[in-house]
C-alpha cells in the first residue's frame, strides 16, 4: 500500500533523506498514517513511537534503532513503531537537538552554558585520539562535550516520551475507532444487499 510504483535509486533515496520531495508536512502525515495503520493497541503504537522519538534526543547516534527497539521490547510496545519514531532525529533536527543537550547539560553541571570547550575539542581530535590511542584527548572531549549531553539526555528524553505518547495514544485510538466503525458500516451494507438479493430470489421462485 505504501510502496513506490517505481523503485527509487540510491541517489534519490539519499536526496529524499535530506530533503523530502513531498515536503516535511506531508512526510509527517505519511509517517502518522503508517503508524496508525500498524497492528497494535493505541498504547503499543504510541509508546513505541515515543521511545523512538525519545532516544533521538541522545548523543548515541548509530544506536538509536537498537535502543528504541530494546525499550519497546522491555515495555511491550511496538518495535516497528519505535523504528518510525527515530525519524524525529534526522539531519535537520540533530544540530538543534545536540546544541540543546550540550547547553542543558552544562547548566545541570553548574557551568556557564556559554562555556567553550578547550580549542582542540572536535570530532576530528576525538577520532584521531581513538585511532592513535591518545586517551588524554579522548577523555577531555568526552567530559567536555559528550558527558554533559548524556546527562541532559536523561530528563529531556523522558519529557519527549511524555510529549509524544499521550497525544499519539488519543489520536491512534480515535483513528482505530473510526476505522472500525467504517468497516462495520461496510459489512452492514454488504449484508443488507445480500439479504435483499436473497429476498428477491425467493419471491421469483415462489
Amino acid at each position: 500500500m505504501f510502496r513506490r510504483r517505481k523503485k527509487a535509486t540510491r541517489i534519490n533515496q539519499l536526496s529524499e533523506f535530506f530533503w523530502p520531495t513531498a515536503g516535511f508536512r506531508r512526510s509527517s502525515k505519511y509517517v502518522g498514517y503508517r503508524l496508525a495503520r500498524l497492528k497494535g493497541s493505541p498504547y503499543s503504537l504510541a509508546a513505541g513511537f515515543a521511545f523512538g522519538a525519545a532516544v533521538s534526543f541522545t548523543p548515541l547516534i548509530g544506536f538509536h534503532f537498537v535502543l528504541a527497539a530494546l525499550f519497546a521490547w522491555m515495555f511491550r510496545a511496538s518495535i516497528l513503531a519505535s523504528a518510525l519514531g527515530t525519524a524525529v532525529g534526522n539531519p535537520w533536527t540533530f544540530p538543534f537537538i545536540w546544541t540543546m543537550l550540550y547547553k542543558v547539560g552544562r547548566l545541570m553541571l553548574g557551568d556557564d552554558p556559554h562555556h567553550k570547550a578547550f580549542p582542540d575539542a572536535s570530532l576530528t581530535t576525538f577520532f584521531e585520539g581513538l585511532w592513535a590511542g591518545n586517551w588524554s584527548n579522548v577523555s577531555h572531549i568526552f567530559f567536555e562535550v559528550i558527558h554533559p549531553m548524556l546527562l541532559a539526555s536523561l530528563p529531556i528524553s523522558i519529557l519527549v516520551w511524555i510529549i509524544f505518547f499521550y497525544p499519539l495514544r488519543a489520536l491512534i485510538r480515535r483513528f482505530q475507532e473510526k476505522r472500525a466503525q467504517l468497516i462495520l458500516k461496510a459489512m452492514e451494507r454488504k449484508s443488507n444487499r445480500g439479504f435483499k438479493r436473497g429476498k428477491k430470489i425467493g419471491v421469483i421462485e415462489k
